[in-house]
């Protein structure tokens, strides 16, 4: 146990993921959080209705509005982001495009890490500008930048992710933040799926606003799209209206499968992250490696700032194969416990090749340009046993050093 800034006594993490947002006593005295799977919900008369419309009671009313069991995983999600509310939608494209409709109008102004995710990026520069709505990219790393294309007065939110995909940066989030908001009116919103809150708290670090794709590593076992939104009360409150207006409620079915996720998040992640610490370190020592993106080696760009704003660095290791394309192919070809699949941060190991999957529809010039290299491959680490996993990029390696193309 420890003591909040109040000093009211608040459950260490590990405590908090098992047990907040859950109610002491469940329907028909189940350990369980029980599946609320219902469109609507009944009332004993006018009096229970004057009450839920003026405000005295609070309850559900259609289900588009909300539902329970996805109340009970938006409350556990704001206790593990330290934030006073969150609201779930259907996936993690679902938080981050309802909250960009709730929070800009015509002739506002937004500012993007150019290494955030390309669904969110394709969003911001392609659609939202038919709401003439303008945005500006900024590189990553780049804090004076950054601040430099803030409009005053235009500018309403500024969009980073850290750690990032597939190359792994890590934005300074409480310089980020402090050069945001010397500018009124201006919110941060990080994206913090790859760190979960496990890692990396960017509330805690100046930030107005977390969203996490809990598809990846909250959920946790490759079974479920959800996406999280947490901050301020107020805000989240006026986002989850808008989110009742445009419906993009998460169901029941999957609430209940994020929260049995939840309950596991720290024992997974820990593991995940001293998996892939060794394994990174393997890597970079292979001769067949060009280059390792990992944020926990000295090697990385932002070992650094990672360093010093995370407890731990994640799952997921991005690396660089002599051989270009065809010998990148050969060693995810050559793996045997991976799944090739996109996605992140379940119990099974993934593995894929950026340049025929996340970017297979740009040519080999429009990947070089935004940086995608063509050997490159993103091994998002499982909860398998490292030597096992070590042992069949060895063996794959291997296949490779004997018969190269």
């Amino acid at each position: 146990m420890s003591k909040d800034q109040g000093g009211k006594v608040r459950a260490a993490f590990g405590t908090r993921t098992v047990h907040s947002g859950e109610a002491r006593k469940r329907a028909s005295n189940a350990v369980t959080e029980p599946v609320v799977c219902t469109s609507t919900y009944a009332f004993s008369g006018r009096a229970e209705l004057a009450d839920h419309f003026e405000g005295r009671i609070e309850r559900e009313e259609y289900g588009r509005y909300g539902n329970p069991t996805v109340r009970t995983a938006e409350q556990k999600i704001a206790s593990l982001d330290g934030a006073e509310d969150a609201v779930l939608f259907g996936s993690g494209m679902a938080a981050i495009t309802t909250t960009l409709f709730a929070f800009l109008k015509s002739r506002q102004h937004v500012v993007m890490t150019s290494d955030c995710y390309r669904r969110t990026r394709q969003f911001v520069t392609s659609y939202l500008e038919r709401f003439d709505v303008e945005a500006t990219l900024v590189p990553p790393g780049d804090v004076a930048a950054l601040e430099g294309a803030i409009r005053d007065g235009e500018t309403r939110l500024v969009i980073t992710e850290s750690p990032t995909n597939p190359y792994l940066r890590v934005a300074d989030i409480p310089a980020v933040a402090a050069a945001v908001h010397r500018h009124r009116g201006v919110k941060l919103l990080v994206d913090s799926t790859f760190a979960t809150p496990v890692n990396q708290r960017p509330l805690e670090l100046g930030a107005d606003l977390v969203v996490h794709s809990c598809t990846k590593y909250l959920g946790g076992h490759n079974d479920l799209l959800a996406g999280s939104l947490s901050g301020n009360a107020g805000v989240v409150s006026a986002i989850r209206d808008l989110r009742g207006v445009i419906g993009t409620l998460l169901d029941p079915h999957s609430a209940y499968l994020l929260i049995r996720g939840l309950k596991t998040l720290e024992v997974r992640v820990l593991r995940q992250n001293a998996s892939a610490l060794r394994i990174a370190g393997w890597l970079e020592a292979h001769p067949l490696v060009e280059r390792v993106f990992y944020p926990g080696l000295p090697s990385h760009p932002d070992h650094e700032v990672a360093s010093a704003q995370m407890s731990g660095f994640g799952g997921v290791i991005s690396f660089v194969v002599k051989g270009g394309l065809d010998a990148a192919s050969r060693l995810v070809d050559g793996v045997k416990i991976p799944l090739i699949a996109p996605s992140l941060g379940g119990v099974e190991s993934l593995i894929e090749q950026p340049a025929i999957m996340s970017f297979y529809e740009l040519t080999t010039e429009e990947r070089r340009a935004i940086g995608i290299e063509e050997g490159l491959v993103r091994f998002s680490i499982g909860v398998e046993d490292p030597d096992d996993l070590v042992d069949d990029l060895r063996q794959a390696l291997e296949k490779l050093a004997r018969y190269p193309a």
